[in-house]
C-alpha cells in the first residue's frame, strides 16, 4: 500500500477534529466579542478541550486569531478569484478579486486590524504566521497574474505592481484613521489608487 493511499489514523483524525473545533469556537467568540475581550480559557471551554491542549495548537491569542483569519482569508481569496474571472475590465477584475478580502477583514474591524498587525510583527517561524504570509503571497500572485493577462505586463513588473496594490489594501485596512470607514469607502479608495497606478 502506497503512502498516499493509507487511511488517516485515529490520532490524526482526532487532531484534525480538535483543530476544527478550536477554529470554530475562536471564530465565533472573536466575531461576537472581539479578540481583546475573549480569553483562551473561553475558547478552550467552547471547543471542549483543556487549555493545555489549546496551547498545542496555538501558543497565544494572536496565533489563534491568525489561525481563524487565515481560514476565512483563504476562502475570501478563492471567492475573489472566481469573481474576477467573470469580469472583462482590468480594474473591475482587481476589485472583484480584492472585495471579498476587504469584506473578510472588516467582519470585526479590530480583529481585522489586529490580524494585520500580527502578520507584520509576529514570529515568522510560527506556523499560523507563516500561513498568513503564504496567503498574502497567493493574493499578490493572483493580482500579478491578472495584470499580466489583461494588461500584457511582463511578469517582473506585474509582480511589483501586485506588491504595491497589496500594500495599498493592507495599509487602508490597518490605518487607525479608517477604523470607522465602511467596506464601500475602503474599496473606493483602493480603486482610485489602482486606477492611478494603471494609468501610468
Amino acid at each position: 500500500m502506497s503512502v498516499e493511499s493509507k487511511p488517516v489514523g485515529r490520532r490524526e483524525r482526532n487532531k484534525q477534529e480538535k483543530l476544527e473545533r478550536i477554529t470554530k469556537a475562536a471564530s465565533e467568540l472573536f466575531a461576537k466579542h472581539g479578540v481583546d475581550e475573549v480569553t483562551t480559557q473561553q475558547i478552550a471551554e467552547a471547543a471542549d478541550i483543556g487549555t493545555g491542549t489549546l496551547f498545542l495548537y496555538a501558543r497565544t491569542k494572536g496565533e489563534l486569531l491568525l489561525l481563524v483569519q487565515n481560514y476565512h482569508y483563504a476562502q475570501a481569496l478563492e471567492k475573489g478569484q472566481k469573481a474576477a474571472n467573470k469580469t472583462k475590465n482590468t480594474v473591475d477584475g482587481l476589485m472583484a478579486l480584492l472585495r471579498p478580502v476587504v469584506e473578510c477583514n472588516r467582519v470585526q474591524v479590530e480583529n481585522g486590524r489586529t490580524y494585520l498587525r500580527e502578520m507584520v510583527f509576529g514570529d515568522p517561524s510560527e506556523p499560523h504566521h507563516a500561513k498568513a504570509l503564504e496567503i498574502v503571497a497567493k493574493t499578490q500572485q493572483a493580482v500579478g497574474d491578472l495584470l499580466g493577462e489583461r494588461e500584457e505586463i511582463e511578469h517582473a513588473t506585474a509582480s511589483t505592481i501586485a506588491q504595491v496594490i497589496s500594500s495599498i489594501m493592507f495599509l487602508d485596512l490597518a490605518a487607525s484613521i479608517n477604523a470607522q470607514s465602511s467596506v464601500a469607502e475602503i474599496l473606493q479608495r483602493i480603486r482610485l489608487q489602482i486606477e492611478v497606478i494603471l494609468s501610468r
